[in-house]
């Protein structure tokens, strides 16, 4: 390696081609960087006193990669961005001049000549920078004054306009500007093919401008150590292919996302999101039979799959409109899973029938859980391992399996749970709300409905100061049916014409034009036959949608026989099952001070689960958050939280930080009759929230 400190204008002087290598990321500063280039260059040349202005590396292979030309072509390892933002100015620089029609120390034909062009060669030679795929043709453009090409790079075209009006606005002496510019310095590093290391360098740079994606890093460490040709092909075959399909990567953090869910398919392990490129590594390095090409053609391979998946690209309108259903709920985390069954569908190991019936598994998973309030934090892991549970030669029903054998938070919700949360859930401020009114309307119709264009009505309308009409039907308790009933799946639907229904009795909501009897939606059909509004109905046409979900987002259906047979063959032994007969101190009083404490606790939130374990008993979310051992006379809870976060007024909770009890956690306390329970359940929702929060 060689390096030496030397003047950028100088170094960029003589007959010479700076190539920006296939494997580097696109051209990316924004006008934010260039903006802080500018106002640097301006305070140096209005500064006298100030001889010179660093602005970073620039490293590049002298020799040994491209055959041998006329002209000495240098590959750029890091520095382009400089490179190219420099190159942007002088461009702007030289037309400025040449507009201003005065005579200056230097003219546009002498910044082309020294610093943007070799101006005794042809064709591409002639140009002294050349970049990468998607910027080339601009830049080269722009050199020779001629219109944009049709895929333009915004980048490279707004930063040469920002540097024209900058120039322009700013009124600055051009003679000034261009002396500011000749006090740029930089580090000219050299390195030898044969002897450095380029893949090492590059990543201990540290680079004054943009940081470098996870994708940046994947891409040069795949490309960088390979022969020209050999980059070429792998680069034209899978890599430009793959970032054309994510945007051209303006948004690498998707790209990452598909590293990190890759890596969780190949590895079993869920990788940082911020350790992606190190993880990748070490991924490669394990994998000594393969060379390059394979692993760069099987990342091309999973890419194809993501993108369908993420952008619902998949040619088949069956598949797509699951996809398109799934990515509604935004559940990211079920990817690597989805991944590894994509990857099984194009290689034929299930039916296209098969490959729908698990995508409709997992929408059914993901939404009840949804629907019940169950905590989502533990989704990701059991999408990651959940491959290892399929037996692929029964496929479907092996999956199916599993997820019946999942209990706790882990669980798939059963019909009962479902639809018991459905029909009392306050779906008006539900995310998914307009995901479970659009399925409900189109299940098993031909003629989709397009719910977008609807807004959602309130059959009994949300102002509290209800009409005479409206206190009439729902009845003497009116004030509690409306607070109960207002925001759930029985009063609400779908309309096109919600100002004009506004809060009219519910009579003309139902005759007028547009109204419920005009509509052409099915969520409206039972309506136009009702008399009146009240109680009974919204209970009524609760049960009846809860029923319809039941058949939208089905429970899988296995015989006991056939699932005995998975239970068997499941790794883990099960444990041995505890009930409250267990616990020979729970009885009479003490077991109807558990009894109501229990219930208490349970009805905290439909994610609370009991559980009995060998001496205790542990309500959790997704994990404990209060546990509680029967005594002779009392009950011993334990808060699973710090001490110090405890808000205990009555001053009745013990720091058992560090020893060692039954039970998780460091606060302990005691309930001894039923009049006690109030106070507990003071202390017992705080650390449940606290675990809320966590999630």
């Amino acid at each position: 390696m060689k390096a030496v400190e030397t003047n950028l204008l100088k170094f960029m002087q003589g007959t010479k081609q700076f190539i920006i290598p296939i494997y580097q990321r696109k051209y990316s500063w924004t006008i934010k960087q260039c903006r802080q280039l500018w106002n640097d260059i301006v305070r140096v040349a209005e500064d006298e006193k100030i001889r010179g202005h660093f602005v970073g590396s620039i490293v590049y292979i002298e020799q040994g990669l491209y055959q041998v030309s006329s002209v000495p072509q240098l590959l750029v390892i890091d520095g382009q961005q400089r490179l190219t933002t420099l190159t942007l100015l002088l461009l702007a620089l030289g037309k400025a001049i040449e507009e201003s029609g005065q005579t200056l120390d230097i003219t546009k034909k002498k910044i082309m000549n020294y610093y943007l062009v070799n101006s005794e060669e042809e064709g591409e030679l002639y140009h002294k920078l050349i970049l990468t795929e998607s910027d080339k043709d601009t830049l080269i453009n722009l050199v020779l004054g001629k219109e944009l090409p049709e895929e333009y790079s915004p980048r490279i075209y707004e930063n040469y306009h920002f540097f024209v009006e900058s120039i322009k606005n700013s009124g600055i002496d051009l003679n000034k500007l261009y002396q500011g510019i000749s006090k740029l310095i930089v580090v000219d590093i050299s390195l030898d093919r044969d002897h450095d290391n380029p893949q090492l360098i590059f990543e201990s740079l540290n680079s004054t401008g943009l940081d470098l994606s996870q994708a940046d890093l994947i891409r040069n460490f795949v490309l960088m150590k390979l022969e020209p040709k050999e980059q070429a092909e792998l680069y034209k075959e899978y890599w430009y292919p793959m970032e054309k399909s994510f945007g051209n990567l303006t948004n690498s953090s998707l790209f990452d996302r598909f590293m990190r869910d890759y890596l969780t398919v190949k590895t079993g392990r869920i990788p940082n999101i911020r350790e992606v490129y190190s993880s990748f590594k070490s991924y490669v390095f394990e994998q000594s039979e393969q060379d390059v090409q394979q692993i760069v053609a099987d990342i091309y391979r999973y890419s194809q799959y993501f993108v369908k998946l993420a952008f619902q690209k998949e040619k088949d309108k069956e598949i797509n409109e699951v996809l398109t259903d799934i990515n509604t709920l935004k559940v990211d985390v079920s990817y690597p899973f989805l991944l590894e069954v994509y990857d099984d569908y194009e290689r034929q190991i299930i039916s296209k029938s098969d490959f729908i019936e698990i995508l409709r598994l997992v929408e059914a998973y993901v939404f009840r859980r949804a629907v019940c309030g169950i905590p989502t934090n533990s989704l990701n892991k059991t999408f990651a391992t959940l491959s290892k549970e399929i037996d692929k030669a029964n496929y479907l029903e092996s999956l199916q399996a599993a997820f019946l054998l999942k209990d706790s938070y882990k669980r798939f919700p059963t019909d009962e749970e479902f639809k018991r949360e459905l029909v009392i859930k306050d779906v008006y401020n539900f995310r998914n709300r307009n995901y479970l009114l659009r399925k409900l309307e189109n299940f098993n119709r031909k003629e989709i409905i397009d719910i977008e264009s609807y807004t959602i009505e309130h059959i009994m309308p949300q102002n509290p100061n209800l009409s005479y009409e409206w206190r009439r039907d729902l009845g003497p308790n009116w004030e509690e049916v409306h607070k109960t009933y207002l925001h759930t799946l029985g009063n609400l639907t779908l309309t096109r014409y919600n100002s004009e229904l506004s809060d009219r009795p519910f009579k003309e909501k139902r005759d007028m034009e547009g109204g419920f009897a005009d509509s052409p939606l099915r969520l409206n059909r039972g309506l136009a036959r009702l008399e009146t509004w009240n109680e009974e109905e919204i209970c009524k046409r609760a049960q009846f949608l809860a029923d319809l979900a039941l058949k939208v987002w089905k429970y899988p259906q296995l015989s006991d026989d056939i699932l005995a047979k998975y239970r068997k063959k499941s790794s883990k032994s099960e444990s041995v099952t505890y009930t409250i007969a267990d616990y020979p101190k729970l009885q009479g009083d003490m077991l109807v001070l558990f009894n109501e404490l229990s219930k208490r606790i349970c009805n905290l939130d439909s994610s609370v689960r009991m559980e009995f374990k060998k001496r205790y008993i542990a309500f959790k979310t997704s994990t404990n958050f209060v546990d509680i051992v029967p005594q002779e006379s009392r009950l011993r809870l334990s808060l699973n939280m710090p001490f110090d976060e405890i808000q205990d007024l009555k001053g009745i909770c013990r720091d058992v930080t560090n020893i060692g009890r039954l039970g998780n956690g460091d606060v302990e306390f005691h309930v001894s009759s039923v009049s006690e329970i109030e106070y507990a359940m003071f202390l017992i929702k705080q650390s449940y929230e606290k675990h809320r929060e966590d999630e």
